[in-house]
């Protein structure tokens, strides 16, 4: 029978991770008496029941607990589509396991509002055979004193995939208050890394022997760094494309260094409060384009038409309103038993997730993917 721990209720066979120092991480739940229950009772429970909900898939474990319908509504929905997808595919959720950090805390005479960091973690069994998915959540929690108890009366997910980004710490695009998900000092000042060359532009160089794109070598370095940022790089608050193009890079694919932000794949750095990396680089719609454009040298790749023509380090891009604007890119990292691609991400960090993300809330009727296959060779 599927069974399910969190660390509200007791972790049962499973390795905490890291948690950093700065944030206040859940402990045990306390036992109080109704008189004096405090809004983290109310927390505990949604922790919980989060975690009862990732393995039966249903919304009516929350019943008594949440009083935002119109979240109630928005996570059946997604839980169905999870349903059903496990199901067509073959796949039981036989365990799961939520962690949770408290982020931020708001609180009033009226209410109190928490923005949790939730880790979840689900062993899938497909044919006799389990592999685990990871990603990392947050959700904003308003609640309020009902009686002697605590009602969460608003839910609100932290959708990060929707919101593309040109480069970090611009002012007009940060994100708002409900969507910031690192705290200003995560950010480190770097130098930048060495210009990479041209080859297209140096003719002289052009007969360099061929570079094999070491797919390997790019699923080790997703796996690394799914869930925290390589220091060696700028860390975005809508992180994805930059993450994607970092495990393209750790492959042995070459940048194509331009020096201009609109043109080329590169990144140097940030220098004197300058961005120096290429919109490709950082933001879907322009790596989107750039893999589209047909080139015949360096990084390229080709659109197949089906995700089971995939290999490891193969690149899918979302476009979650149908109107061939990408928000989001996914690099493959492993497969399934019927050689489906699973994908590691960041913004929403995830590791080993299924490729199709119908269980994330930014998934649409109107979605649309781009799937690319990375040249063998450059």
């Amino acid at each position: 029978m599927p069974r399910s721990t969190s660390r509200v209720a007791g972790k049962r066979g499973g390795i905490a991770p890291r948690v950093p120092q700065q944030r206040q991480v859940l402990p045990s739940p306390p036992q109080p008496s109704s008189e004096t229950e405090t809004w983290k009772t109310g927390v505990h429970a949604y922790v919980k029941l989060f975690n009862q909900a990732e393995v039966d898939q249903h919304p009516s474990v929350f019943d008594g607990l949440i009083a935002d319908q119109d979240h109630l509504l928005r996570l059946g929905s997604r839980l169905e589509r999870l349903r059903e997808r496990d199901l067509l595919r073959g796949v039981l959720s036989s365990r799961s396991e939520t962690k949770a950090e408290i982020v931020r805390v708001n609180e009033s005479a009226a209410e109190t509002s928490v923005l949790l960091k939730l880790r979840i973690k689900r062993i899938m069994e497909q044919k006799s055979r389990t592999y685990t998915e990871e990603r990392l959540e947050h959700e904003r929690l308003w609640l309020a004193r009902d009686g002697r108890s605590w009602t969460i009366t608003r839910v609100e997910p932290v959708v990060s995939e929707r919101r593309p980004r040109f480069g970090a710490n611009e002012q007009s695009l940060l994100p708002e208050e409900g969507d910031i998900l690192f705290d200003g000092q995560q950010r480190r000042t770097r130098p930048p890394s060495a210009p990479f060359l041209n080859y297209d532009i140096l003719p002289e160089f052009k007969q360099r022997a061929k570079q094999n794109y070491r797919r390997d070598l790019v699923a080790a370095y997703a796996d690394r760094w799914w869930n925290e940022a390589n220091p060696a790089y700028e860390l975005f608050e809508v992180n994805c494309t930059n993450y994607v193009s970092q495990c393209i890079f750790a492959g042995h694919a070459p940048m194509h260094y331009t020096g201009k932000r609109d043109s080329g794949w590169w990144y140097q750095g940030r220098s004197g409060g300058r961005e120096n990396w290429s919109y490709s680089w950082a933001v879907a719609n322009a790596l989107q384009s750039y893999l589209a454009s047909g080139r015949h040298s360096g990084m390229r790749g080709t659109i197949v038409e089906s995700a089971d023509q995939l290999q490891l380090g193969d690149v899918i891009l979302y476009d979650w309103n149908g109107d061939y604007r990408y928000q989001h890119s996914t690099i493959v990292t492993a497969f399934d038993v019927d050689g489906m691609p699973l994908v590691n991400a960041n913004t929403v960090a995830s590791r080993h997730r299924y490729w199709d993300y119908k269980d994330s809330y930014a998934w649409t009727e109107k979605t649309r993917y781009r799937l690319f296959h990375l040249a063998d060779q450059f």
